[in-house]
């Protein structure tokens, strides 16, 4: 199924879910909610006002409810727990995976936390607070416990038994990983290796060495492209000893994806990818407000900028009329290029190894079509205003602000990464700033040389 028909389908359910609500025939929804994929009932709730959440909560299985709260923006689904009784989130979260527990628990108020940890066996309980003693934002953090772990010293055929006792392996499982006696990890055993080799082999004839282990502190974003470029479906992660902790899935990575992409769209404009949609109006709008805060700002030194030249743009009207666009194609321009290196960062490939040669490729593009735009730009002010010298103006600024705004979205991610800020939060106001005050003073300062 295409990712256009999948959603598609999406939009359809909810659209159902809404008109039966507005019409009234609750069982007719609750019926539709009770046929839908956990993910599927998530994205419903996301979708819909706070008051009708709280009106389909209660049809949702009771054995699927985990399973949504898990698949919910975080500010949702503490919105929706505050509401359950405690003995309904224990029932709703016991059969969730222990890495999976572990990212809904901080949203668990506190209280019932602490009942649902007395609640659990002891072993459970000690590899939830495994997991929780990472950073969420880890290869420890993303990690699952659920793992089969094999000696190196023993022979597929007690390897296949040992499974066919257990009855079950865990999702996503190509690899069963291979320890030693001090649960050092060694390598893995491939599951095709072990249903197709002799019986009699021990796992260390077959044990695949060359497949290196994560370490537990390896950042979410690093964790995601190393199964891009090695393409992994499971991977297995370390302690700084070498010891087995558990693993990494493919269906964990997609989640690190996916909210890197939400983090980086939402950042350009200020926002936090677990807003909520139907927020109040309020805490909406205060968390807005800092962000438009800062491009007041801007906003206040690029009109400085412009202040200081009052007297050539009163006897030059012609300047007033063509200034945004010199700013205005700085901005494109500079964009452009941030975008580049900010996906570069993202996916580790920009770095001060070739930060230079990037630099150098972006001032050429910027020079190239600088010239270009230059010229397209200066013919059509000189038709319009008939002043070859303002046309000239024109194009030398156009010239000047898309090479400075090339330069700036070149280098503006690298800087803001090395003083520990986003690049994609806080890099497009900066550039911004920057393409602006350039603009308007070289387009000014030059007019203010040659027409006044």
């Amino acid at each position: 199924m295409s990712p256009e028909t999948e959603n598609t389908e999406l939009v359809t359910d909810l659209d159902q879910v809404s008109e039966y609500l507005h019409e009234g025939r609750l069982e007719q929804a609750q019926q539709l909610i009770s046929e839908l994929h956990p993910a599927e009932i998530a994205h419903v709730i996301e979708s819909l006002p706070a008051a009708e959440r709280e009106k389909i909560w209660p049809w949702i299985p009771s054995e699927a409810e985990g399973e949504v709260l898990l698949h919910l923006p975080d500010e949702i689904s503490s919105a929706l727990l505050r509401k359950m009784a405690p003995e309904d989130i224990v029932a709703a979260t016991e059969t969730l995976e222990t890495d999976d527990l572990a990212d809904i628990l901080p949203e668990i108020p506190e209280d019932t936390r602490q009942e649902l940890l007395l609640s659990m066996e002891m072993q459970d309980r000690e590899r939830l607070e495994s997991v929780l003693s990472y950073p969420e934002d880890t290869a420890g953090g993303l990690m699952d416990l659920n793992t089969i772990v094999v000696r190196a010293d023993i022979s597929l055929d007690v390897v296949l038994r040992y499974l066919r006792r257990l009855g079950r392996i865990p999702e996503s499982t190509d690899h069963l990983f291979v320890t030693n006696r001090e649960g050092r990890y060694l390598g893995v055993l491939a599951i095709s290796d072990l249903l197709t080799h002799d019986p009699d082999l021990t796992v260390a004839e077959v044990i695949k060495q060359d497949v290196e282990a994560i370490p537990a502190d390896t950042p979410a974003n690093k964790v995601a492209a190393l199964f891009e470029n090695r393409d992994l479906i499971s991977a297995p992660v370390v302690d700084e000893d070498g010891k087995l902790l558990g693993r990494i899935t493919i269906d964990d990575v997609v989640d690190v994806i996916r909210d890197e992409a939400d983090h980086s769209f939402m950042s350009m404009a200020g926002l936090n990818e677990e807003d909520d949609m139907f927020a109040p109006s309020l805490t909406s709008a205060r968390r807005r407000m800092p962000w438009l805060g800062i491009n007041l700002l801007t906003a206040f030194l690029a009109s400085w900028v412009i202040g200081l030249f009052g007297a050539t743009i009163e006897k030059q009207v012609a300047l007033a009329i063509l200034m945004p666009i010199v700013a205005s194609m700085g901005g494109i321009a500079g964009s452009q290029t941030l975008t580049i290196a900010i996906r570069a960062l993202a996916l580790g490939r920009l770095g001060e190894h070739n930060a230079r040669m990037l630099l150098s490729k972006e001032l050429g593009v910027g020079l190239l079509n600088g010239i270009f735009w230059a010229l397209v730009i200066a013919l059509a002010a000189g038709l319009w205003f008939d002043d070859v010298q303002l046309s000239i103006v024109i194009g030398l600024a156009i010239i000047a602000n898309l090479i400075i705004a090339a330069a700036a979205g070149a280098t503006i991610p690298l800087f803001l990464q090395r003083i520990g800020a986003d690049p994609a939060l806080a890099g497009s106001v900066v550039l911004t700033t920057v393409t602006d005050v350039v603009g308007f003073f070289a387009f000014l300062g030059l007019a203010t040389l040659y027409l006044v």
